[in-house]
């Protein structure tokens, strides 16, 4: 067995932590949970700061607990928040947990190791109890006094906050004893923004059953220009594919901030402390090798080598500007579905190309708008901007045929070095 909490120490991925977890983790191996509620159809980078603790708990020779909030989703939690969450429904909670499970199962061991995960949802734990058996048995356990001094709920005090969120707390600790009783669950993890709830958890099981729990908390990962980790411009940056395409995933590693690359190495490389500090030895002066090393590892692990090859691809595309024009020929329609989400597209009927073909003017102005004249496209054209399928262009008379759409649907043109637009053709 490794040590967990030297593990996490070098990695700066440790906060705070109850006294005497140090010695529990040295008696051999232990069992820890982390919990998600459902309230987003997918689980984001933010989320996975904290199923790498679970690899992380695993690979150090413990059992983690992936613990799904099927009950707790549908209240809300209150910390780090302003306001009171909407509601979700709950059809739209269940088909969330359904979704993230699949995920979870991907990146954490179920199976095949010595110490599987245990998924558990905590529905389970409330579904056959009424409310008077749920304040019987869990509602005089905490005064209202300590559950006020938590700073989830201090801070929402002056804003407002409902019975339902204000319940949280004690539902989140009441999980952190079942896991206890039915699992030997000594230890519950999360972001430092969870302090309060793991804390109560440990006071249930202290009040409750005589026994001892721990917290361990990770910090609150943000960027170095002061932005919420895991978020950009268009959203979060979340695993599922259909929301965040692995091109989008592999490219914000990429283009993360050189500030932020040390911080992003720890929380997110499954490499040894010795494989880290060599690379970045070995990179001091060329950040770009080490993100792109980055981004391969972890577009890789969660999605997958094709994945990977495809964003790696879609990346050339945009960004290389001398590529022969057969490597089109090699893409993938996924990969050019990534590509019509990154640059100008259009979508147009395959029955606008007669047995002759189209007008290249005609298709830059009339069925789209990439130049706004046909004097612009003379003068694009006879200037040796517009490239088809990186062909440049050479006569105002150049036609486009069929044969000429990659998989029978796509067609890239090219106004200049920067300017490019993605036509998908369908019957």
């Amino acid at each position: 067995m490794s040590d967990f909490l030297e593990e996490l120490r070098w990695r700066n991925m440790l906060h705070d932590a109850t006294p005497g977890i140090e010695d529990l983790l040295a008696s051999g191996a232990c069992t820890g949970y982390i919990g998600f509620d459902p309230t987003a159809p997918s689980l984001t980078i933010g989320n996975y700061v904290q199923l790498m603790l679970l690899t992380l708990f695993q690979r150090a020779g413990h059992r983690p607990v992936v613990l799904m909030g099927g009950a707790t989703g549908r209240i809300g939690d209150p910390s780090g928040k302003d306001k009171e969450r909407e509601l979700k429904s709950f059809d739209e909670l269940d088909t969330n947990l359904a979704h993230q499970v699949e995920q979870v199962r991907k990146l954490i061991a179920f199976d095949g190791v010595p110490n599987p995960a245990i998924l558990v949802n905590n529905h389970d734990f409330y579904s056959s109890m009424d409310v008077l058996t749920f304040l019987r048995t869990a509602g005089k356990t905490l005064t209202v006094n300590y559950m006020m001094a938590k700073e989830s709920v201090k801070k929402r005090v002056e804003t407002g906050i409902s019975f339902t969120e204000f319940s949280y707390q004690i539902l989140q600790a009441y999980d952190f004893q079942c896991l206890y009783e039915q699992h030997d669950c000594r230890i519950q993890m999360g972001g430092s923004d969870q302090w309060g709830n793991i804390t109560s958890g440990t006071e249930f099981i202290r009040r409750n059953l005589g026994g001892k729990a721990y917290a361990l908390t990770t910090p609150l990962l943000t960027k170095a220009d002061g932005s919420k980790f895991g978020k950009s411009e268009q959203g979060n940056i979340w695993l599922d594919p259909e929301l965040t395409s692995p091109y989008a995933f592999y490219q914000f590693w990429i283009n993360a901030d050189d500030r932020d690359l040390p911080k992003f190495m720890r929380y997110f490389t499954l490499k040894s402390k010795e494989e880290v500090l060599a690379l970045e030895a070995e990179f001091a002066n060329d950040p770009i090798t080490l993100k792109r090393l980055l981004a391969e590892e972890v577009t890789q692990r969660v999605h997958s080598m094709e994945a990977l090859e495809s964003a790696q691809n879609v990346s050339k595309l945009m960004f290389h500007p001398k590529i022969d024009p057969d490597f089109l020929l090699g893409m993938k329609p996924s990969e050019w579905k990534m590509v019509a989400s990154e640059i100008p597209s259009y979508t147009l009927p395959r029955s606008i190309i007669s047995s002759d073909g189209i007008a290249l003017i005609d298709l830059l102005t009339d069925h789209t708008d990439i130049l706004q004249s046909k004097g612009e496209a003379r003068r694009a054209i006879i200037g040796n901007a517009i490239a088809v399928n990186k062909v440049k262009q050479t006569s105002v008379d150049d036609v486009v045929k069929t044969e000429q759409l990659i998989h029978g649907a796509y067609l890239l043109l090219e106004n200049g070095k920067k300017n490019k637009f993605l036509i998908t053709f369908h019957n």
